[in-house]
């Protein structure tokens, strides 16, 4: 009997033993879960953001993508309140760790705001606002409003409108904060806070246009709204929806179209249209209608300023595209002395301008608004 005895009490030690290490594991286990991992705890690097520090020469940048693939975390010290990031996590030791830190404030230098719209007497009451008009001593929104600019002797000037404007909040915010003042900004006249968004375009420096939508050969296909300029209408309708437009918002120096293959093929119908805005002193930009149309022979004959876009750069969304047709801009602002591209407001066509737009000048030409190209333009017929 003593050797069984013997050996259950054996088995019983190991099996207690057994026991308080599971118990141990799990403890551990849910330790981890509650309180997170010690080993864990702390950033994989500390990097202080002392205001001395945090430049945008010496401040430390992680792409997205280097985020994701090496999955490290920051510790910020002296954080500076302007500095901007994307938030990670607070751990159990109270550190707030981060995984991006790049702040689109660094990502160009300050841009004198152009002057808060609207400058005092350009304007006259509309329909749903105020209307442009030109000022007692001949001063026009095309002059007051443009970007100012002085041109290099010897530099092909290049300028890029970026339009669709106004709807998508990202996508505004993006092409407001983080493209070169010198692009130009075109805005949906049927967006809400339109007043808003071209107060903050000319605080960071932007020039802008206000889109009009024109009749598109295919209606369907292409919602252009209620205001839309029709090559059937009557002009005083035309006339008048064009007032329902132009009296959103106020601090734009011109117009460009929206669709409008159809109604640019219209004399009747545009022969108003360029008259009611050279009196009030708007410049128009054509894109993607054609270069000669009726449209544009009207406005030349009307006697306004005018230009058209050489380029629509994002016809293909793609990045080498994109790349390829601002290339093409560069060969035509050679031979021609300048060149405009017009493109819409796709992420993968501001990150291109953006890219495009960094080494421009060091190649010998100058990024330029579409206005400074327009008068150069005019200067020369």
């Amino acid at each position: 009997m003593a050797p069984k005895l013997k050996q259950k009490t054996g088995l019983n030690h190991r099996l207690a033993a057994l026991g308080a290490s599971g118990a141990l594991l799990l403890a551990a286990f849910f330790a981890i879960q509650i309180f997170g991992d010690p080993d864990a705890a702390g950033p994989k690097r500390v990097v202080s953001l002392s205001p001395a520090t945090a430049s945008a020469e010496s401040a430390p940048r992680l792409s997205f993508e280097q985020a994701n693939e090496n999955a490290e975390f920051f510790e910020l010290t002296d954080l500076p309140s302007t500095t901007g990031v994307e938030i990670g996590e607070v751990g159990g030791d109270g550190q707030l760790r981060v995984a991006v830190v790049n702040t689109p404030e660094a990502s160009r230098p300050a841009a004198p705001p152009l002057p808060r719209a609207p400058i005092a007497g350009l304007t006259e009451p509309g329909p749903n606002g105020l209307l442009p008009i030109i000022a007692a001593n001949g001063r026009t929104p095309a002059q007051a409003y443009a970007r100012p600019f002085t041109a290099q002797a010897g530099k092909p000037m290049l300028a890029i409108v970026v339009g669709g404007l106004g709807f998508n909040a990202t996508a505004t915010t993006q092409a407001i904060d983080e493209l070169p003042p010198e692009v130009t900004l075109s805005f949906v006249p049927y967006s809400s806070n339109l007043q808003s968004w071209i107060d903050r375009a000319r605080a960071r420096g932007h020039e802008t246009l206000l889109e009009l939508p024109m009749e598109p050969f295919d209606p369907d296909a292409d919602d252009t709204g209620p205001q839309t300029l029709l090559a059937s209408a009557s002009a005083q309708q035309n006339t008048s929806r064009l007032e329902q437009l132009l009296s959103r918002a106020t601090g734009y120096f011109g117009v460009t179209n929206y669709q409008g293959a159809r109604f640019a093929t219209s004399a009747q119908a545009a022969q108003p249209i360029v008259q009611a805005l050279r009196r009030r002193g708007l410049a128009f930009v054509s894109s993607g209608i054609g270069q000669r149309t009726a449209l544009s022979v009207e406005a030349q004959r009307a006697g306004l300023t005018s230009t058209a876009a050489d380029r629509i750069i994002d016809a293909r969304r793609e990045a080498d595209a994109i790349d390829d047709q601002l290339l093409n801009l560069e060969a035509l602002a050679l031979q021609n002395q300048s060149a405009i591209g017009a493109g819409f407001a796709y992420p993968v066509t501001m990150e291109q301008v953006g890219r495009w737009a960094r080494d421009v000048g060091s190649r010998g030409y100058q990024l330029a608004p579409v206005s400074a190209v327009l008068n150069a333009r005019a200067a020369r017929r």
